[in-house]
């Protein structure tokens, strides 16, 4: 799915763990006509992960201390640096689970409809058998009804492919390092009275191992700090 873009200066950000086999991939896959730089945050990989993003051609920052948040915060960062203003960013994850090619998808509801934050559901989307665990599904589905109890907004996915304003994502002022990442973002959306909107989209098995869903440990901590996050901020 090609799109032009000529009005829109649009960034996409990528955090990346120990992706050496799927981040090339994935940087390969975004529609070149659409974004203006795909900037991957090697965070504290033991592989080739900078090599394999680098030579696919994307702007490659590094982030030491492990942690998802931590990894999208220095991708602000840099764009915060930059002199030309970004637009859109757009956040996908390194392992080439999501299409990146259905990214015009996510856009469209900012260029067109005046939306800030876009999900793009994989619960609305079509799922490759064995792509998300059951402990994964029932996590979002959890989160996304405590979000509708508490800060009535409904969403059906904390998906981690996502398109928001600039602006936006800076007035939101975004602090959570690690695992809570995602549904801060949503939470605080719905508490600044945003206008926000999903898209389906499609998700399949990705490469490699999964460093959350995989082990036990990574989804009883990610899932402590999803809840915990959502409480805070009531």
């Amino acid at each position: 799915m090609q799109v032009k873009n000529e009005r829109y200066t649009i960034r996409v950000i990528i955090p990346a763990f120990n992706e050496e086999n799927a981040v090339g991939k994935v940087v390969r896959d975004i529609p070149k006509s659409l974004v203006k730089e795909v900037i991957v945050v090697n965070n504290a990989s033991t592989d080739k992960t900078a090599e394999e993003a680098a030579a696919a051609g994307a702007t490659v920052l590094a982030e030491e201390e492990k942690g998802y948040g931590r990894a999208c915060l220095k991708g602000m960062s840099y764009l915060q640096s930059l002199p030309d203003p970004t637009d859109i960013v757009v956040f996908i994850d390194a392992d080439y689970s999501d299409y990146p090619e259905e990214m015009p998808l996510l856009i469209a509801p900012i260029t067109e409809k005046d939306c800030d934050l876009v999900i793009g559901s994989r619960a609305l989307g079509s799922k490759e058998k064995g792509s998300m665990t059951p402990q994964q599904v029932f996590g979002n589905w959890l989160a996304t009804f405590l979000l509708k109890l508490f800060y009535n907004v409904k969403f059906t996915d904390l998906g981690p492919f996502r398109a928001v304003r600039w602006q936006a994502l800076h007035r939101m002022d975004m602090q959570d390092k690690t695992y809570g990442w995602t549904v801060e973002m949503q939470l605080k959306a719905a508490k600044m009275k945003m206008k926000c909107a999903e898209v389906s989209v499609n998700y399949r098995k990705r490469i490699g191992f999964s460093k959350i869903s995989g082990t036990v440990k990574g989804t009883i901590l990610a899932g402590y700090k999803i809840i915990w996050t959502i409480f805070k901020y009531l």
